[in-house]
């Protein structure tokens, strides 16, 4: 318990994890200042309006779900495909039902920061920037306790190579967890009040709450992989510049190297084979992408080259290689010299 209380107080008095905090905060009054100062509360007359235009525009999609039905019957025909607007063959195209969501008041409201159009994208940027805080920290904490003989002077203390490098992990990750959630909350919070006071909640219903609350869950858990990973990476080189070289390295030579290299031997789905891929399918649940070789041959009728890439196999992904490179940073800890 002396182990984890001095390294919590080794953690806090970090000059580098005292900067990140206040460039955390800096950026987050920065965008709530410029979020408040570009929005207002809508009046009843544009709420009206507004209103007035969603149920338009939704009503237009019935009718023209009822077109297509109706050309389905024999109703409709087929010469009045041109006086009407264009009829799909299959009306489940235009199915209102079947859309991932219908126009709302919220997207006819000009100059309106609207809490249910705007928190994702929001939360998105809070996410990235975590992940950034949570990697640097990591890499940092233990590259500067070893490149400065901190760690053997700890050892000298508690001369147990993998528990004190335990400690420092678990509370590296703790640490970071508890800031990441009170950050986010008051982030989302400070954001709800600015739609309530010059701006428009919008719809919020469980739904929406349920979809915000699982990208708020996936982004916490890349937050904690995305500092476990700069920690290993930093245990092994000895030093915080070898995460950020292994980092710049890979996004080099492999992500954009190795992409025009996979795209010049014409291999098939080479976003499967980057972690970009896996990282925003975490994020986003799932992610939709194009393998323009599928098509490239002779083909006979329709080809369809996109797939799909889910969030299951993508944490299989992040987590196998999480954790091995942090196994691999415990086992080069134990054997190493570390003077």
């Amino acid at each position: 318990m002396n182990l984890i209380r001095a390294e919590v107080e080794r953690l806090g008095a970090r000059r580098f994890v005292q900067l990140m905090v206040v460039l955390l905060v800096f950026a987050f009054g920065v965008t709530a200042a410029t979020t408040l100062a570009g929005s207002h509360q809508p009046s009843a007359a544009e709420l009206t309006e507004a209103q007035r235009q969603a149920a338009a525009v939704r009503r237009g999609m019935e009718l023209e779900h009822e077109r297509c039905l109706a050309r389905e019957r024999g109703e409709l025909p087929v010469d009045d495909d041109y006086s009407f607007g264009y009829v799909p063959r299959d009306c489940s195209e235009v199915d209102p039902a079947l859309r991932d969501r219908l126009p709302v008041t919220a997207d006819y409201l000009g100059g309106v920061f609207t809490f249910t159009k705007q928190a994702t994208p929001l939360l998105y940027f809070l996410i990235a920037y975590l992940v950034l805080f949570g990697f640097l920290v990591g890499a940092s904490y233990i590259g500067a306790d070893l490149n400065s003989g901190g760690v053997v002077n700890l050892l000298l203390w508690r001369p147990r190579r993998l528990t004190v490098l335990g400690a420092k992990l678990g509370t590296l990750l703790g640490a970071v967890l508890l800031l990441s959630v009170l950050a986010s909350l008051a982030y989302l919070v400070t954001f709800w009040v600015i739609a309530q006071v010059g701006g428009y909640p919008g719809p919020t219903d469980a739904a929406f709450w349920a979809e915000l609350g699982a990208i708020w869950g996936r982004g916490l858990t890349l937050v904690l992989l995305a500092a476990a990973t700069g920690f290993s990476i930093a245990t092994m080189g000895r030093h915080t510049s070898a995460a950020l070289g292994a980092v710049a390295a890979y996004l080099v030579v492999w992500e954009l190297g190795g992409r025009i290299v996979l795209q010049i031997l014409e291999v098939a789905r080479p976003d499967q084979l980057m972690l970009a891929s896996y990282v925003g399918a975490w994020l986003a649940g799932e992610i939709d992408l194009w393998d323009s070789n599928a098509c490239a041959g002779p083909v006979t009728g329709y080809c369809d080259g996109g797939y799909t890439l889910t969030w299951q196999p993508a944490l299989a992904v992040l987590l196998l290689l999480t954790a091995g490179v942090t196994a691999a940073a415990f086992a080069t800890f134990r054997r190493r010299d570390l003077i």
